[in-house]
């Protein structure tokens, strides 16, 4: 599945993927991965999650308007990647950054377990 598509419980267990370093995916692994559940772990809706990874990745959020309408969110950072842009888009700060994240780690494409999908 492309970066740019994930939202929700996929979204969050590909964030988690890329913290198992830090304990993150061992969450999933742990729990029943049919609950999708990731024990209060919710990267792209939850600031005390997400927000720890946006200030340590140096995530930069920015509104995106259509017509002096707001259309969504950019995030992007230089420092993941090498130096290079990372842009990724969402519908909220959030879902932007934590694909900006993912994509950094993981690339344009995930494979997600069954159950997620």
């Amino acid at each position: 599945m492309k970066i740019s598509e994930l939202t929700g419980a996929a979204l969050d267990w590909a964030v988690a993927k890329c913290e198992e370093p830090i304990g993150g995916y061992k969450a999933w692994v742990q729990d029943d991965l049919t609950k999708g559940v990731l024990h209060g772990m919710d990267y792209s809706t939850d600031w005390q999650w997400g927000g720890e990874i946006i200030e340590r990745e140096e995530i930069a959020i920015q509104c995106c308007y259509t017509d002096g309408e707001l259309d969504g969110w950019m995030a992007d950072s230089k420092k993941l990647n090498d130096d290079e842009d990372m842009e990724q888009y969402g519908p909220t700060p959030l879902i932007a950054a934590m694909r900006c994240f993912v994509a950094s780690r993981l690339g344009d494409e995930i494979e997600l377990p069954e159950t997620l999908i």
